[in-house]
């Protein structure tokens, strides 16, 4: 609807799962796998979304709380938080965040212009 309108959209979709990608997740459960133009597996949610949106999604457009907790932890282990005890807030939270507002900057409709929407 965006779109049509004129404005230059993304979609990130955030999912609660402690999986990190799609690709080892039951078909049963959450159908199939969709493979992203980068190699980033999803769920056909995504890709659906990618497909009626006429979008190139990345896979860091799929969020999982398993990103979220690989990412807190490869920063504790890198001494990014010095030393601080490390908790769901600020930090899990915050990495919610940063990941959001950097994926929605990236372009994804075949031009150099960062989303609006």
């Amino acid at each position: 609807l965006m779109r049509g309108h004129g404005f230059r959209v993304s979609a990130i979709k955030l999912d609660p799962y402690l999986n990190i990608d799609a690709g080892l997740m039951s078909p049963y459960e959450h159908g199939e796998v969709y493979v992203l133009d980068d190699g980033g597996e999803t769920d056909l949610d995504l890709g659906n979304y990618e497909r009626m949106m006429f979008l190139s999604l990345q896979r860091d457009n799929n969020l999982t709380t398993g990103k979220i907790y690989d990412s807190v932890i490869k920063k504790e282990r890198r001494g990014d938080y010095l030393g601080k005890t490390v908790q769901v807030i600020p930090h899990i939270t915050g990495g919610i965040t940063e990941w959001v507002n950097r994926v929605a900057q990236i372009p994804v409709d075949g031009s150099t212009l960062r989303p609006q929407i």
